[in-house]
């Protein structure tokens, strides 16, 4: 009995130290990194990631209008079931925010959501679509953020509670769901469609919200786009695939004119959180919103996922 009960011991101190090793948080490789750091940041590109990004959506004081929204002071609050996520202050602040941030911390926050001190972020942060992006994007959207206003106001802690709170659990989270392989696979898809497909996966990380999400917060498998229960549980965020229920008939065009304008084809108006995410797309050029609504009428059609 004795000696099972060292085995077991035993058995348990491995498996503990295994399930501590796996959940280590993974930065960029030292060789990526070196290459990112090398690159010339352009910020006039990089203002097209940070609208097509949704960056002012999160990280903007909330309520903020006009070029209050270039000001990343954070603090808008995000509700989900795991607890309440505060936008941080994202600013060229050296201290409040990020200025105080090498390129090499920029992209380990963005590619592999790991803070500059070594810890997971919470997805809540979408680094599972930024993950996509491509090394010269994520150096031009650095140099355009070290462009705007600082801020020192401070960031506010997330409202989390246990278990949630252990960070070193995203580590677990990161093994089943993190990966930057594309959602979809696009037959024949040709240079718009490969356009949209990286601003919707990646940057546009549309994803987030469209897509029904099992009860640790991964997205249900073969339900991309399918539309999801709003996290703040106040409605849907719809399918937008071409078998939604609401946008299904819409052509291309109608989609690329909802994303200038934010007038449904039957004149109807966007409304709720969409509201500042069309804000973000009619930043975009005429061809980047074709792009993306190309890439909406050739994704796999879903049922609507709430359903």
């Amino acid at each position: 009995m004795k000696r099972a009960a060292i085995g077991l011991g035993v058995i348990v101190i491995a498996g503990a130290g295994a399930a501590y090793a796996l959940t280590a948080p993974q930065p960029v490789n030292a060789e990526r990194l070196s290459a990112i750091a090398a690159l010339e940041g352009d910020a006039a590109a990089g203002e097209t990631l940070f609208w097509a990004g949704g960056c002012a959506s999160c990280h903007a004081a909330p309520g903020s209008q006009g070029d209050a929204r270039l000001t990343l002071s954070g603090g808008v609050r995000l509700e989900s079931d795991f607890g309440t996520f505060i936008g941080p202050n994202i600013s060229p602040h050296p201290v409040a925010g990020i200025g105080g941030w090498e390129t090499g911390d920029f992209a380990n926050a963005m590619l592999a959501g790991v803070s500059p001190g070594g810890s997971h972020y919470y997805p809540a942060f979408p680094y599972g679509s930024y993950a996509r992006m491509s090394d010269q994007d994520i150096a031009d959207l650095f140099a355009f953020l070290k462009t705007l206003p600082e801020s020192d106001v401070a960031s506010l802690p997330h409202e989390i509670g246990f278990p949630f709170n252990i960070r070193r659990s995203l580590g677990g989270w990161k093994l089943l769901f993190f990966t930057d392989e594309p959602r979809v696979t696009l037959a024949q898809a040709d240079e718009q469609l490969m356009r949209g497909q990286y601003l919707v996966e990646g940057p546009g990380h549309c994803g987030e919200c469209h897509t029904p999400r099992n009860a640790i917060g991964g997205f249900v498998s073969g339900q991309w786009l399918a539309g999801a229960q709003n996290p703040d549980g106040d409605g849907v965020i719809p399918n937008i695939t071409p078998e939604s229920s609401s946008m299904g008939d819409w052509s291309a065009s109608d989609i690329a004119y909802y994303l200038e304008s934010g007038f449904t084809p039957d004149f109807d108006s966007v409304g709720g959180s969409m509201v500042d995410v069309q804000k973000n797309m009619a930043e975009l050029t005429a061809s980047d919103r074709e792009a993306i609504a190309a890439y909406l009428k050739a994704v796999p059609g879903r049922p609507n996922g709430w359903e």
